[in-house]
């Protein structure tokens, strides 16, 4: 194996490692913090960051065209995406949420076929449907068994699953100008229009923001803000000009596997049979879905 493989071979791992572990440091904060005043925390600090990157690299700025497309991938993809998801994580273990927030491809892969009228193949119609199929048995098995005695719970289900739907629809917006868009440029943009987003869901739906936090909260918020939020954007640069974007999207796939066996192993969070099957079935639906593209072209 040569130094040139192996460094890859590493990357990937980190990355894999990195997007997984960035749902536990989540759950983290927000069982003790309100999860918009947390979210509005990181990106305040996190934008800056960005912005500061983007200038370095001498990144071209989103042109008059653009920009709209990258607020909009700002306020669905990034901000209500994580809005939702870590509201979640304050409900439901961040195992799971990581889980049904994989369907985010199944999502825009739809989307694609209603709004452009992109066909998918026979192999692409079958990942979608076992992808679905595990989605209903998430989220089917969550609400058939805690309709009466944990709603928490079931709200849980249904802001995961909208964290998904928010993202895909910020993806599907801002897809067209994806080429024409420096990455660095683009996602420090998106941070700050996150930030505004945040802050303002915080000031009117949290009221004050929290005075206090434990040494695990102000580590998780660290972690979101450096690991994830700069280092985990990153390495997810470098991996798309190593490798082809079907390697990429299967990386990305191992993220929620990883984020349920550190939710089990460091924070004690148990998973039922039915939300590993139903994870299993659409992580597979997901394999096949992102092989019919790459055999598409």
């Amino acid at each position: 194996m040569t130094a040139g493989t192996l460094r890859s071979a590493a990357l990937a791992v980190a990355f894999v490692l990195i997007w997984g572990s960035a749902f536990n440091a989540a759950r983290v904060v927000v069982l003790e913090w309100p999860p918009f005043w947390a979210l509005a925390l990181r990106f305040l600090v996190t934008a800056p960051l960005l912005l500061g990157l983007a200038w370095a690299t001498k990144a071209r700025w989103p042109g008059r065209g653009d920009l709209g497309r990258v607020v909009l991938m700002g306020l669905l993809g990034t901000g209500g995406y994580l809005a939702f998801s870590w509201w979640a994580m304050s409900l439901i273990p961040s195992g799971l949420v990581a889980l049904i927030t994989a369907a985010t491809p199944l999502v825009v892969a739809l989307g694609e076929t209603v709004l452009f009228g992109r066909r998918p193949s026979s192999m692409a119609w079958v990942g979608l449907a076992l992808g679905w199929a595990g989605v209903a048995l998430l989220g089917g098995a969550r609400l058939a068994g805690h309709l009466g005695d944990s709603p928490g719970e079931v709200l849980g289900v249904v802001l995961a699953l909208l964290g998904a739907t928010s993202q895909a629809a910020g993806l599907l917006a801002f897809a067209p100008a994806r080429g024409r868009v420096d990455l660095w440029s683009a996602t420090a943009g998106q941070s700050l229009v996150s930030a505004a987003l945040l802050l303002g869901l915080a000031l009117v739906l949290e009221g004050a923001p929290p005075t206090s936090a434990s040494p695990q909260v102000w580590l998780g918020l660290a972690y979101s803000v450096t690991v994830v939020g700069v280092g985990g954007y990153a390495l997810l640069f470098v991996l798309l000009r190593r490798f082809p974007p079907s390697t990429a999207a299967a990386l990305q796939l191992m993220a929620p596997p990883v984020a349920t066996l550190i939710g089990w192993a460091a924070l004690g969070e148990v998973l039922g049979w039915a939300d590993l099957g139903g994870g299993a079935l659409t992580l597979a639906g997901l394999a096949l879905l992102f092989r019919a593209r790459a055999r598409e072209g």
